[in-house]
C-alpha cells in the first residue's frame, strides 16, 4: 500500500530557421534543454496518491505538479494542489507522449497548472471533471507579484471555474477509441500579473519551437478585463497504429463596462493532426486521464511514426491586433524503445 518512485525526463532541442524574405527580422538558431524534470511520486497508503514535480531546464527552477489525490470513492477522484486544469486534451497530454516537439499555437487559450481543487468522475463511456482554480505557481517572480498584489493593494488571487465532459462510445473496442470532448472555463484576472498590470490579460504564442523567443502572435496586455469565457470542442481517436486529434478553442475576453471603448474581444484557434506508426506499433488511449499515452513499438528495434498537423491562431479582435497565423507541420518520430524518442519537425 506504500510506494515511492521517481520520474525523470530530459528533452534536448535544437532549431534552424531559413528562407526569410529581404528586410525581415532574423530568427536566431539555437539549442536548449527544453525540459529537465525530476518528480517524486508516491502511493501513500490505500486510496491516497501524491507527487512533487520540478523543472530545471537551462538551470532555471520552476515548480510543476505538487498535489495530493484521494481515490477511495468508486469512480471518483478528488485532487488538491498545483496541477493542470482539465480543459484541453493537447495541453493535458504529457510532453513525453506529444506527437510533435511543441503543442499547436491554438493551445495559447488552454490553461495549464494552477492551484486548485478538482473532482473527477470516470466510467468507461463517460469521463467528467470540474474544478475551482486560483493563481499559477511557477517561480519567484510570480510569487512576488501575488504577494505584492495582496499586501499593497488587498487583491485576491483571482479564480477560475473549469469543467469538462468526454463521451467515449467505442470503449469496448481493444484497438480503437473515439474521444468526444467539450469544456468551458470562466476566469477572472489572476494576481500573478505585476501590480501595475493587474486586471489585464495577455495571450501570446511562440510558433513551432521554444528556441524562437520572439512571440509574433501577441495581444499585449488587454486592460480592464472583467472576466474571460473559454471553451473548446475536441474530437480524437485511434485505430491500431493510427492516432488523430482535432479541436476548436475560443477565448471571449469581457471588458469592464465602465472602461472607455469597452467591447468583448473574441479570439480563436483550431488544429488538426494525425500520426501513423509505420512498423506495426499500437497507439493507446489513457481512459483515466482522457488523453493518449505511451505507444507499443511494433519491432524489437522500436518504431517510426509519420505525423502531419495544421493549426491556426487568430488574436485580432475589436481593436486588439495580436496577429493571426496558419502553420503546417510534418513530423517524424523514432521510438528507440518505450523510454527514448527522437523527433524531427519541419514547419
Amino acid at each position: 500500500d506504500y510506494r515511492i518512485w521517481f520520474d525523470v525526463r530530459v528533452q534536448t532541442d535544437g532549431a534552424m530557421f531559413w528562407g526569410e524574405p529581404e528586410g525581415a527580422d532574423p530568427i536566431g538558431d539555437g539549442v536548449s534543454i527544453r525540459r529537465a524534470r525530476l518528480a517524486i511520486k508516491g502511493q501513500l497508503r490505500k486510496d491516497w496518491y501524491g507527487e512533487l514535480d520540478m523543472d530545471l531546464a537551462n538551470g532555471v527552477l520552476e515548480l510543476k505538479d505538487a498535489y495530493m489525490r484521494y481515490d477511495g470513492l468508486r469512480n471518483f477522484e478528488f485532487q488538491v494542489g498545483n496541477f493542470k486544469e482539465n480543459f484541453s486534451m493537447q495541453r493535458n497530454t504529457t510532453s513525453r507522449y506529444l506527437q510533435f516537439i511543441e503543442r499547436p499555437m491554438a493551445t495559447a487559450f488552454a490553461p495549464s497548472r494552477h492551484i486548485g481543487v478538482q473532482a473527477k468522475f470516470n466510467i468507461p463511456v463517460i469521463w467528467a471533471a470540474a474544478g475551482l482554480f486560483f493563481q499559477p505557481v511557477e517561480d519567484a517572480e510570480v510569487r512576488a507579484n501575488v504577494e505584492d498584489n495582496n499586501k499593497d493593494f488587498g487583491r485576491g488571487p483571482g479564480h477560475s471555474l473549469t469543467g469538462k465532459v468526454v463521451v467515449r462510445p467505442l470503449y469496448k473496442m481493444k484497438d480503437a477509441s473515439l474521444h468526444i470532448g467539450l469544456a468551458a472555463s470562466y476566469r477572472t484576472p489572476k494576481a500573478d500579473m505585476s501590480p501595475s498590470k493587474w486586471g489585464a490579460v495577455r495571450i501570446s504564442s511562440r510558433n513551432a519551437t521554444n528556441i524562437n523567443r520572439k512571440k509574433y502572435l501577441d495581444t499585449g496586455n488587454i486592460s480592464d478585463v472583467n472576466f474571460e469565457m473559454m471553451m473548446t470542442a475536441e474530437l480524437a481517436g485511434h485505430w491500431k497504429g493510427l492516432r488523430w486529434e482535432a479541436a476548436y478553442l475560443a477565448d471571449n475576453v469581457h471588458i469592464d463596462g465602465k472602461a472607455k471603448g469597452a467591447s468583448t474581444k473574441h479570439f480563436y484557434g483550431i488544429y488538426a493532426q494525425a500520426g501513423y506508426l509505420l512498423f506495426g506499433g499500437r497507439q493507446h488511449y489513457d481512459a483515466g486521464g482522457a488523453k493518449y499515452t505511451r505507444i507499443t513499438p511494433g519491432r524489437s528495434w522500436g518504431d517510426v511514426e509519420l505525423c502531419a498537423r495544421f493549426d491556426r491562431l487568430d488574436l485580432d479582435s475589436q481593436g486588439v491586433y495580436g496577429g493571426a497565423a496558419n502553420a503546417w507541420t510534418a513530423g517524424l518520430n523514432y521510438y528507440v524503445n518505450p523510454n527514448i524518442k527522437m523527433m524531427l519537425n519541419y514547419q
